[in-house]
């Protein structure tokens, strides 16, 4: 009962009128970040935080969160109309999706998806408030040891985000980490890689930094042509689904429901696993999976489902244990902190009013996202038929602006823009950008976390050894990094095996 009191209380405060309007506003901007292709969810929450730096609390998180979870369906639009995911987790809708739209059946893969998001998002949030109060007080159980343990496995989620190479993203992360440290030493109170400049004593704007990194560098690195499509909206006569496309979705759509949700709780999964994986489901259990690929409604469902299941469930190890489940999740952190709010153990205890307004609010933002979406389809094609000079003009001058308003201070415009060529730069040598983010969020919560363990034993390190908490964290740590090096040597071992070698 204490629990749904307080998400009672949660939602006394998100039906404010002020956090509807912050809950809209993040959805209409989440879905247009959404159908810009290429932008996708990690660059569309980077590039909108300064948005909300000047609201309170409850209201940034409310919006960015919003965001969040508008640019998982945004990206369904393009990939049904346009065969052009918005982002990675929408590109397996497109197989179906778009041979809908040349079956003129656009409008009810676009409501079909919809109304999975809604499900699949709506019943995750519902899994987040079940846990959120057992774990976080399993949290608060949780010293400076404990707490260096955690942000160490989440550090260790660069061997998820590594891509092609362990390599590229252990320099990634470097320099994140190198980042991070740029101001005052926590424990010491001097100075460290700020060369004499006074703006560097605070650190380096995180916002600023992030917004180069993907906003600038995204747009830097646009080739003409690359998003050149065409447009063609359905019509509103064309949006409503028969019963028979309710009937072979509803178990798409419960299927998608359990793949997204269970992989959201996995730090390192990315919500592109979890559609792919549920549209594997899809071809071993629909009924119709002979069909897929040639506009099957399934195909939209399932994955669309698990996409915003996924985007849902990444939110409770981040509210819970305070660990990024994904880069996007890691952005979203990253504003957490900005807001003076530190996402795991404590925030129930020192922060639980905003803490549940929040949760309360994402129940919210799913009906909006339902409301919003599906008459509006016109209206977000249309965007893409705005030219691309012009757009990335706006969006430049967005940047610029923003960057500026984080301290009005044209310092971190230039912050901005040196991140952007970095980001740039990297992208030509294929560095993966994520890992880079990752360690810049977790990057002072665990050394602080680390020099404290430290004072605490006077330097004795067998203090990560004494506490079952530390040792159970650090040893999954272990497996999380050794688990790509049993890939590399399976294979391997089954050569060695093969009785014709």
């Amino acid at each position: 009962m204490d629990v749904l009191n307080e998400l009672l209380s949660g939602f006394a405060s998100a039906l404010t009128w002020q956090n509807l309007l912050f809950a809209f506003i993040g959805c209409l901007l989440g879905t247009v970040i959404g159908v810009l292709p290429g932008i996708g969810p990690v660059a569309g929450v980077a590039l909108l935080i300064p948005l909300t730096l000047n609201l309170d609390a409850a209201g940034s998180i409310i919006m960015l969160c919003a965001i969040f979870y508008g640019t998982t369906y945004g990206g369904t639009i393009t990939s049904v109309l346009l065969n052009t995911p918005g982002e990675a987790a929408s590109a397996i809708t497109a197989l179906d999706g778009y041979e809908m739209t040349k079956l003129g059946r656009a409008g009810v893969a676009l409501t079909i998806a919809a109304a999975g998001s809604f499900i699949g998002g709506s019943l995750a949030t519902a899994g987040l408030v079940v846990a959120a109060k057992p774990l976080g007080s399993l949290g608060l159980m949780i010293g400076p040891p404990e707490f260096f343990a955690l942000v160490v496995v989440g550090i260790s989620l660069l061997v998820a985000l590594a891509g092609r190479s362990m390599v590229r993203a252990l320099i990634s992360g470097a320099l994140g980490l190198l980042i991070s440290m740029v101001g005052i030493d926590p424990v010491a109170g001097a100075p460290r890689f700020t060369f004499g400049m006074e703006r560097l004593l605070d650190g380096v704007s995180f916002v600023a930094v992030i917004v180069g990194l993907f906003g600038l560098s995204e747009v830097l690195s646009h080739r003409p042509g690359r998003n050149k499509v065409t447009v063609q909206a359905p019509g509103m006569r064309s949006l409503l689904p028969t019963r028979a496309d309710w009937r072979r979705s509803a178990p798409a759509i419960a299927r998608g429901t359990g793949v997204g949700f269970g992989l959201g709780l996995i730090p390192g999964m990315t919500g592109s696993v979890s559609s792919l994986l549920s549209y594997g489901a899809e071809k071993k259990f629909s009924k119709h999976r002979h069909e897929l690929g040639r506009g099957a409604i399934e195909g939209v469902a399932g994955p669309e489902t698990a996409n915003n299941a996924h985007a849902n469930g990444a939110l409770i190890p981040l509210f819970t244990l305070g660990i990024p489940a994904s880069p996007t999740i890691a952005v979203l952190m990253g504003a957490f902190l900005q807001q003076g709010l530190t996402p795991g153990p404590t925030l129930f205890a020192e922060h639980a009013d905003i803490a549940w307004t929040i949760i309360a609010s994402l129940f919210i933002g799913n009906i909006l996202l339902l409301v919003l979406n599906v008459p509006l389809v016109g209206l977000w094609t249309s965007i893409l038929k705005v030219p691309y000079p012009i757009l990335s003009a706006l969006i430049l001058m967005f940047m610029v602006v923003g960057a500026y308003t984080i301290n009005f201070s044209v310092f971190d415009v230039f912050v901005m823009i040196l991140f952007g060529v970095v980001g740039l730069v990297l992208r030509h040598l294929d560095i993966p950008l994520a890992p880079m983010v990752l360690t810049l969020v977790l990057g002072p919560l665990m050394e602080r976390s680390l020099r404290e363990s430290l004072d605490i034993s006077r330097g004795d390190l067998t203090i990560f050894l004494d506490r079952p908490i530390t040792v159970v964290l650090l040893l999954v740590a272990a497996a999380i990094v050794a688990s790509p090096l049993l890939k590399l040597r399976k294979p391997a071992a089954l050569v060695a095996d093969d009785p014709e070698n």
